[in-house]
C-alpha cells in the first residue's frame, strides 16, 4: 500500500510504500477511495495536539469499500462502501460510555492520530465504528461529512432551539452546517476573516442571512454561536454578540487561548461550552439527515501524493469548502 506519513510534527508527509495491513478481530480493511483533510489533521501535523503515534498516517474522514474482514465481524460485506471517522473505537466499560458518553472514552482510539488513518491506499478500521455509506453520492463529496459534518451536527445540537446561529469560521464544518441550520429553519449570520469577501460571498450563496467579518458585529442579537476556527480571540467576540441566555459551543478540538473580557459578557446565563468528538449515534444521525435533506459539500480534490499542498491551502485559507485527497486507484 502507498501511505502519506508524518514521521515527526512539523515537517512534511512522505509518501512511503508499507506493507499492507490485516484486519483482526473485530476489524477491517478498507481500500481507501476518498479522504478529507481536516483541520484536525492540520493540528496533529504542526505538532499542536500533543502525543500522536509515530510515524503516523493521518486522515480520519475515510471513504472506501471493504475488502478484508477481522474474525468475528458479521454485520459487513467485502465490497461495501463505508466511512470512517475520528473516534475510531472506545473501551466500552468506563463511566463514559456506561453512561452513553462515549466520545469522553478514557481509552479511545483516534483515526488518524492514535491509529493510523486514510492518507493511504488502504486503511484499517473498528467494524464497529464504520459507518455504511450511501452509493448515491461520490466519494469525495461524503468525505467531509465524516468529521466536518459529524462535529458540525454535534455542536449544532449543543446550539440548542437558537433561531439567530453564528457561525464563526466559514471553512469545511460551516459550509455543510449552514445548510442543515437552514434546512430546520434557523437564521445564519457567518463570520469570517475581517475583508474575506469570496468566504462571505459563499456563505451568502450558501443561504446565510448576513456576512461579514469576525470583528463586525451581526445586525441583531445572536441566540447562539458555534465557533469553528481555532482562535481563541473569537470567544469574547461571539459572547459579546449572544443576548441573555445564549451560548456560545466551542467545536475544535484545538484552540489558541481565550483572552480575558469582562464578566458582564458572561452574566445573564449565557454559556461558553466545548464539543469533544463524537458518537456512533451522532453518526447515524446526522448521515440519515444529510441524506434526507440532500446536504452538499464543495470539495478540492489532490492526489494522494499532495497531501502537503492540500494541508498548506487549508492552513492558509484558500480553500471554499473542503479538501479531499483521492488515493490512485
Amino acid at each position: 500500500m502507498l501511505g502519506m506519513v508524518l514521521r515527526e510534527p512539523k515537517t512534511p508527509l512522505i509518501l512511503e510504500e508499507l506493507p499492507e495491513p490485516s484486519p483482526g478481530p473485530g476489524m477491517l480493511r478498507i481500500r481507501a477511495e476518498a479522504c478529507g483533510v481536516c483541520r484536525t489533521d492540520l493540528h496533529v501535523a504542526d505538532g499542536e495536539l500533543p502525543d500522536p503515534k509515530l510515524p503516523l498516517i493521518p486522515g480520519h474522514e475515510i471513504v472506501g469499500r471493504i475488502d478484508a474482514l477481522g474474525p468475528g465481524v458479521k454485520d459487513l460485506a467485502i465490497g461495501a462502501r463505508v466511512g470512517v471517522p475520528w473516534l475510531g473505537s472506545t473501551c466500552g466499560i468506563c463511566a463514559y460510555c456506561a453512561s452513553g458518553r462515549e466520545n469522553l472514552c478514557d481509552r479511545p482510539i483516534f483515526t488518524g492520530y492514535t491509529r493510523d488513518g486514510g492518507y493511504a491506499t488502504s486503511a484499517i478500521a473498528d467494524a464497529r465504528y464504520a459507518f455504511p455509506l450511501s452509493e448515491e453520492s461520490s466519494a469525495a463529496a461524503l468525505a467531509p461529512l465524516l468529521c466536518a459534518g459529524l462535529i458540525g451536527w454535534r455542536s449544532l445540537r449543543f446550539a440548542g432551539d437558537a433561531k439567530a446561529l453564528g457561525l464563526y469560521g466559514f471553512g469545511a464544518a460551516a459550509h455543510i452546517i449552514a445548510q442543515a441550520a437552514r434546512r430546520q429553519g434557523r437564521q445564519i449570520f457567518a463570520f469570517t476573516r475581517p475583508g474575506d469577501k469570496a468566504a462571505q460571498n459563499f456563505a451568502l450563496r450558501l443561504g446565510a442571512d448576513w456576512a461579514g467579518g469576525s470583528d463586525e458585529r451581526p445586525p441583531l442579537p445572536l441566540d447562539a454561536a458555534i465557533i469553528y476556527a481555532p482562535v481563541g480571540d473569537l470567544v469574547p467576540l461571539a459572547l459579546s454578540s449572544v443576548r441573555k441566555g445564549g451560548s456560545v459551543v466551542c467545536a475544535g478540538i484545538h484552540m489558541s487561548d481565550i483572552p480575558s473580557f469582562p464578566y458582564r459578557w458572561l452574566w445573564q446565563e449565557r454559556r461558553i461550552v466545548s464539543v469533544a468528538n463524537l458518537t456512533r449515534q451522532d453518526g447515524v444521525e446526522f448521515l440519515s439527515f444529510a441524506a434526507q435533506n440532500k446536504i452538499e459539500t464543495w470539495t478540492k480534490t489532490y492526489p494522494l501524493q499532495e497531501a502537503n499542498r492540500a494541508l498548506a491551502d487549508l492552513r492558509e485559507g484558500r480553500l471554499e469548502g473542503a479538501a479531499v485527497l483521492i488515493p490512485p486507484s
